[in-house]
């Protein structure tokens, strides 16, 4: 389900391509599980769900949408692991409902290559079929992506190659529609990027802002709440796990600073909130929230 909220004047939908399971250990990392399931209880698999965000902006640069979700390119067994049913319209639906089309896209910003954020970046022009070809799902759009992000998804190590997919950037290099950066960049006078490394070594953040008001989207920099509460609370995720804190660390002085809402990409209960002083330090004050019931 889409979430539209206005950073001053600029008008932003939250969209989701689904809730999917993940292993408990993943996003909580050395943390007991007898600590961080007081956040979110896990299944007799020891699985927890999680969401699959996107962030889409009406900018005066056009519309924005920051990452792109799973997409639809795997076979059922890896839906099964996943958690996901036969669909294969999550996000698209989730924009439609948004009152927007794939062709409306202007600008895709991809925080990072993984293939929970990369995937829905490209299609098959079939989704039924495993041999059609592989298109971009917004094909008006340029695509951004950091150029060592692209070069660490070109040449993964034994660690991270479960984590990339070529057939989720390469046909937008073939077609001409991938800008590949280095640092921080400006779309329009209201969205700009920042590097936050640790989860990758060049994680891209994403501020939207108009006058007084601020959002970040903080991607997999801090993708639950209680990421952001615990400063030490780091997923097996990430490849630069005590760059990661010191990230976190910065960004919740800047977020606190600006009154800033934070959206969090994966937390499947905590969807925005903004920081507040508590008894041990700033912590996240929901705005925004989903039943934990909606994710069974």
């Amino acid at each position: 389900m889409a979430h539209t909220l206005t950073v001053g004047r600029i008008r932003c939908h939250i969209l989701s391509d689904g809730i999917t399971l993940a292993d408990g250990g993943g996003f909580f990392g050395l943390i007991p599980r007898v600590m961080w399931e007081r956040v979110v209880r896990p299944n007799t698999r020891n699985q927890i769900p999680g969401d699959a965000r996107s962030l889409l902006i009406e900018a005066d640069a056009g519309l924005v949408l920051v990452d792109t979700g799973f997409g639809d390119k795997f076979d059922d067994k890896f839906r099964a692991i996943l958690g996901l049913d036969a669909s294969t319209d999550r996000l698209v639906a989730d924009l439609g409902a948004a009152g927007f089309a794939p062709e409306d896209v202007d600008w895709v910003i991809l925080t990072h290559l993984h293939a929970d954020h990369a995937g829905g970046a490209t299609r098959r022009a079939d989704p039924h079929d495993a041999s059609s070809p592989i298109l971009p799902t917004f094909p008006n759009a340029r695509y951004v992506a950091q150029r060592l992000e692209l070069a660490d998804a070109s040449f993964p190590n034994e660690r991270t190659a479960a984590t990339y997919a070529a057939a989720n950037w390469e046909p937008l290099l073939d077609a001409g529609l991938l800008d590949v950066v280095d640092g921080p960049q400006q779309i329009g006078a209201h969205i700009r990027t920042d590097l936050a490394p640790g989860h990758t070594a060049t994680l891209q953040t994403v501020w939207v802002e108009d006058g007084d008001a601020s959002l970040l989207f903080l991607g997999d920099a801090c993708s639950w709440a209680a990421h952001m509460n615990r400063l030490a609370w780091v997923p097996s995720f990430d490849v630069m796990p005590m760059l990661s804190i010191e990230t976190k660390r910065r960004l919740r002085t800047e977020a606190m600073r600006r009154d800033a809402q934070l959206v969090f990409q994966h937390d499947a209960h905590v969807i925005s909130g903004r920081l507040v002083q508590g008894e041990r330090g700033p912590e996240v004050a929901p705005d925004l929230t989903r039943a934990v019931s909606e994710t069974a």
